[in-house]
């Protein structure tokens, strides 16, 4: 199996107001910051647009479970189908069943602390 993890896609965690704190990171940080938080574009080593997404979300949110912790991380992967059988084979725990959205597949597994991970073979230009 080629490489399995291509880079961060995004880091999203758990906030009592996710308005008031993506307003603070715009003011102090300078993050251009919409609806879903913040995208940061880069070029991958062939020069391709891709993005990792930093996002503040409702603390009540159910996007994370099983896992109880206030973040989950979000990595870009190659090949998402490959890679969960691969994972299954070696005992990882597989949440729910892969997703394809216009903008890539998306798979979870949970890590030995029991944290949701979120894994994304993404299609960086629907975005564009």
């Amino acid at each position: 199996m080629k490489k399995r993890v291509t880079g961060l896609g995004g880091f999203f965690f758990k906030t009592k107001d996710p308005n008031k704190v993506k307003d603070w990171y715009n003011k102090h940080l300078g993050l251009n910051t919409d609806q879903y938080g913040s995208t940061f574009w880069w070029k991958d080593k062939e020069g391709n647009d891709c993005s990792t997404q930093w996002s503040p979300m409702k603390d009540d949110t159910t996007y994370f479970e099983p896992s109880t912790s206030n973040f989950m991380m979000n990595f870009r992967v190659e090949n998402l189908v490959e890679l969960i059988q691969v994972l299954k084979e070696e005992g990882v725990t597989v949440v729910g069943e892969i997703q394809e959205f216009e903008y890539g597949k998306f798979g979870w597994i949970l890590d030995p602390d029991g944290n949701k991970i979120e894994l994304w073979e993404p299609i960086d230009k629907a975005f564009l």
